[in-house]
């Protein structure tokens, strides 16, 4: 019986050379840091967005391989990757094992590698079909990666030979088809050409099949730039529209089956969606509405309302929020007129769907459209409002505002009774741009609250409605009992609210604080007291203000302390009123 052929050790020289020996370093250091990707990937999977930090390091080595040495190819066996007969894994890897098992046997690393390529072979190769992953060599398939090659052998036996003897014959046919097929071109799609006699053949070395790569004419950059954007043209432009076109002219001819014709008006539907085509779904609401509208019957209206309900079904909907999750939508008024064009029975499967939605500029359009519903419908997004996620009381807060519904401040007093301190101050933001006698109900009322920070914004923005009515307020906390037990923060925003009101009995109430004179016995309670005239001079921003504060700056009585606090103050002031500029000579 013949014995398995070894492969002749023709390199060995080579082998021994410098560059071969770089090239080992090179390929083993890229097989280290991608294992040690992938172990980081293992420990925190549901961290998507860390997957391209943790290979980066494997994407710089293997760049560092091709930039020098161009592609980098490595031969696939069942427990390591090999490069001029040299292992790269120090340990044995499953790794290699899964490529092999779909009948892989090279895998090539083109120059350019991008980062997204690697995070994509990466994540295909720790996929486990056992728990119904598609199988390896489907997966790259799809992928359609530009830089990573692949090189598979399926099927391939001969007559009157052992396993071990056709693995060692295919080994030399995969290794001499790959450099054949090697170019210098950009363009991916090679020229060969196997006879069946050739594969049935007994083959004693590689001589047997020179010629089986034959030559052909490649692409050019521009033909295949041309026939990509046909092809998108052709799908996109004109197949859809010629479809819906087609469609609609069995409309207007008539149809007895309203059955069927509902049927193909919803998988035409489902085939727009998942194209993300919104604009041409919009086309056949208008149509359809412009032919309901025409024609007498009801046939054509029954048709528009069932459309329009299939639109706002929870599946449907949840097919846009895939497609909004994380991916700007190219057409983002195309959506919004979609959305738009429901009823009022797809608020709760829209509400769902923004639950989900990751990106910024999304959830505002989604928002947008909800403000619409929230002023006929307040009650699915005033239960939100109790949330425990900041981020769906937000949103509520944000429906609910645009949609200018009366009763929305009341609503908003609500979110003050939440837990979470920064949604309660965003929406007490919200609640003082009312302007309204209930707004500024609630945020008199919020000066009681029992967070300091809310009692300090509620002072800030008291005076914005009424500074007549604020300042009795303001002053009415001075001369709380309790005053003296706040923290220096709410006493200073408390006066520079009141300083804010601008009246002469603020101004005057801080000019009489300043000229009082400090004794032993009430020094502290004196210095204190100044410190917060220089702060509510400082909230008024106001001429007066600023020549209050230098009438102090130039007391040579006053504490050294009070004149540095009265000095930065007046600054402060005089940048407010007129910038960088220097001050004008009638108000020194």
């Amino acid at each position: 019986m013949a014995q398995p052929q070894k492969v002749p050790d023709t390199s060995a020289e080579a082998e021994q050379s410098p560059e071969v020996r770089e090239k080992v370093e090179l390929a083993r250091t890229f097989a280290f840091h991608l294992l040690k990707g992938i172990k980081q990937i293992g420990m925190y999977r549901h961290n998507e967005a860390r997957f391209p930090e943790f290979l980066a390091k494997a994407q710089e080595s293997i760049s560092a391989y091709t930039e020098k040495f161009g592609p980098l190819s490595l031969k696939v066996e069942q427990q390591n990757f090999m490069l001029h007969n040299e292992p790269l894994f120090s340990e044995e890897s499953s790794l290699p094992y899964k490529f092999f098992r779909d009948g892989i046997r090279q895998l090539i690393f083109r120059p350019g590698l991008p980062l997204e390529e690697l995070v994509t072979l990466t994540l295909i190769a720790l996929s486990e079909p056992e728990r119904g992953a598609e199988d390896v060599l489907a997966q790259l398939w799809r992928a359609g990666m530009q830089q990573v090659e692949y090189v598979v052998v399926e099927g391939f036996s001969m007559e009157g030979a052992s396993e071990d003897e056709v693995q060692v014959e295919v080994d030399k046919v995969v290794g001499y088809l790959y450099s054949r097929l090697q170019t210098n071109s950009d363009d991916f799609l090679r020229f060969a050409r196997v006879s069946a006699e050739d594969l049935d053949a007994k083959l004693d070395g590689v001589e047997q099949i020179r010629g089986l790569v034959v030559g052909g004419r490649h692409a050019s950059d521009d033909l295949k730039a041309r026939l990509q954007k046909e092809i998108t043209e052709e799908e996109n432009a004109r197949l859809f529209p010629k479809l819906v076109g087609a469609v609609f002219q069995v409309v207007e001819g008539g149809v007895d089956d309203a059955a069927l014709l509902e049927e193909i008006f919803l998988q035409l539907l489902d085939m727009l969606l998942l194209q993300d085509d919104f604009g041409t779904v919009n086309q056949i609401v208008l149509k359809l509405r412009a032919l309901s509208q025409r024609e007498s019957g009801d046939d054509l209206a029954r048709l528009l309302s069932s459309f329009l309900h299939k639109m706002g079904e929870e599946q449907r909907l949840s097919r846009v929020g895939e497609s909004l999750r994380t991916t700007r939508a190219k057409q983002p008024q195309d959506v919004t007129r979609y959305l738009q064009a429901l009823g009022v029975d797809s608020v709760l499967p829209l509400l769902n769907v923004l639950e989900t939605i990751e990106l910024p500029e999304n959830r505002v359009l989604l928002c947008d459209v909800l403000g619409g519903f929230a002023r006929e419908l307040p009650e699915p997004f005033v239960q939100r409002l109790l949330s425990d996620r900041p981020q769906t009381v937000r949103d509520m807060v944000a429906i609910l505002e645009k949609s200018n519904h009366p009763e929305r401040i009341k609503m908003f007093a609500q979110v003050l009774k939440s837990p979470n301190l920064v949604v309660k101050l965003e929406v007490m933001n919200i609640i003082g741009r009312g302007r309204t006698a209930e707004a500024r109900r609630i945020i008199q009322e919020s000066l009681n609250d029992s967070v300091s920070q809310v009692r300090m914004l509620a002072a800030k923005l008291l005076p914005e409605f009424d500074r007549d009515k604020a300042f009795p307020d303001l002053v009415k906390l001075v001369r709380d009992p309790g005053w003296d037990r706040k923290t220096s923060d709410e006493k200073a925003a408390v006066y520079a609210a009141i300083g804010s009101t601008n009246l002469p009995a603020a101004l005057s109430m801080m000019q009489q604080l300043l000229a009082v004179k400090p004794s032993l016995l009430n020094k502290r309670r004196v210095m204190e007291d100044k410190f917060l005239a220089i702060v509510g001079l400082g909230g008024a921003g106001s001429i007066q203000s600023y020549k209050l504060l230098q009438a102090v700056v130039e007391d040579k009585t006053q504490p050294l302390e009070v004149l540095t606090a009265a000095r930065k103050a007046m600054y402060q002031t005089r940048k407010a009123l007129f910038g960088d500029s220097a001050l004008p000579e009638e108000t020194t």
